[in-house]
């Protein structure tokens, strides 16, 4: 019985098309996070400016810790308004995912 030629081609198109998705969808959560913070209320370069500042205080290991208990707490919080009904943008927590899974 003769192996069945593998068409690399179209397993890196696949690869490469789920890349995409997946990047969409982390873009799209992202915007959903600034959103559900009250931060699009920022003007563009100030939110830039304001996560340049986070990214170089987040190498100091104690302001990464209080900064993912501050954002547990969020979802926490969202997690249980969307429980009673009032789901605002009809997001969950679980829907955003940026809930502790970042590091």
């Amino acid at each position: 019985m003769m192996r069945k030629v593998r068409d690399y081609d179209a397993e890196l198109k696949a690869l490469g098309d789920k890349a995409r998705a997946l990047k969409a969808k982390k873009v799209q959560q992202l915007g959903e996070l600034v959103t559900s913070t009250g931060a699009d209320a920022l003007d563009a370069d100030v939110l830039a400016g304001a996560l340049l500042h986070i990214v170089a205080e987040a190498q100091v290991e104690g302001n990464r810790e209080a900064w993912r208990s501050d954002g547990a707490a969020f979802f926490q919080r969202r997690g249980r308004k969307a429980g009673k009904g009032d789901a605002g943008n009809g997001q969950d927590a679980s829907d955003t995912g940026a809930g502790g899974s970042q590091g």
